[in-house]
């Protein structure tokens, strides 16, 4: 089985999910009553795996679908505001085919960069508890696995991700400093054959606030594909 039929395999896998049942109970209740502006559209509803290719030399590492983006379209950072403005980032930079990520039938490509999250279904409130965070924590070490011949560089979105995505890293095989270094926008961390950068969520709490600009995202995405090879 080639690597592109594994990661197939492990996103329907990821697509099935039920471990965790206030995470299970949310994303269902959510996807049945709707948003009014949604109301016509069939939720998604299920865990949502990451997009992008097998190849890929860039991943980017979010914190969980929204419950009125991913958990009804089907893809990661598809269908939000949040989607809206790191698709525009990715292709400003020339990482994505377009600048808009609305459905999962829209034709967007990705280029070298494969976009996930350390958990997988839209929570509550937006803040998976730490069980459900260390729960699907074995989904992105499965994806890191598969995806680490040709991976070289990692954008982590938020703290929160980035607690989550060190050790991911080193269950799948990385050397992780110890101590484990701190998040903080623009933090680049050598592990052994890639650079993990640290950026601020694209959260509308940062966006509109201006403690994360268009440019200081772009900024990020576009040193990390340098040191990934793609520009």
């Amino acid at each position: 089985m080639d690597d592109s039929s594994a990661l197939a395999r492990l996103d329907r896998r990821v697509a099935d999910c039920r471990a965790c049942p206030r995470l299970v109970e949310w994303r269902e209740e959510v996807a049945r009553t709707k948003r009014a502006a949604f109301a016509d559209e069939t939720y998604w509803g299920r865990p949502v795996p990451g997009f992008g290719p097998a190849d890929a030399r860039l991943v980017i590492i979010g914190l969980a679908p929204a419950a009125h983006g991913g958990n009804r379209t089907g893809r990661m950072f598809t269908g939000d505001r949040s989607g809206d403005v790191l698709y525009q980032a990715m292709y400003d930079v020339g990482l994505a085919s377009q600048p808009t990520s609305l459905r999962a039938d829209d034709g967007l490509e990705l280029y070298g960069v494969r976009v996930t999250a350390p958990v997988h279904c839209a929570p509550p409130a937006n803040k998976p508890t730490p069980g459900e965070r260390d729960t699907c924590r074995s989904w992105l070490v499965q994806e890191l696995t598969l995806l680490r011949p040709t991976l070289r560089a990692a954008v982590v979105l938020g703290a929160f991700g980035w607690q989550a995505a060190l050790p991911a890293f080193a269950q799948a095989g990385w050397t992780v400093p110890r101590p484990r270094p701190a998040f903080a926008h623009g933090t680049r961390v050598a592990l052994d054959g890639l650079d993990l950068f640290g950026c601020f969520h694209v959260s509308q709490r940062n966006t509109f606030t201006g403690r994360l600009t268009t440019e200081m995202l772009r900024e990020v995405l576009r040193t990390a594909a340098g040191t990934a090879g793609l520009l």
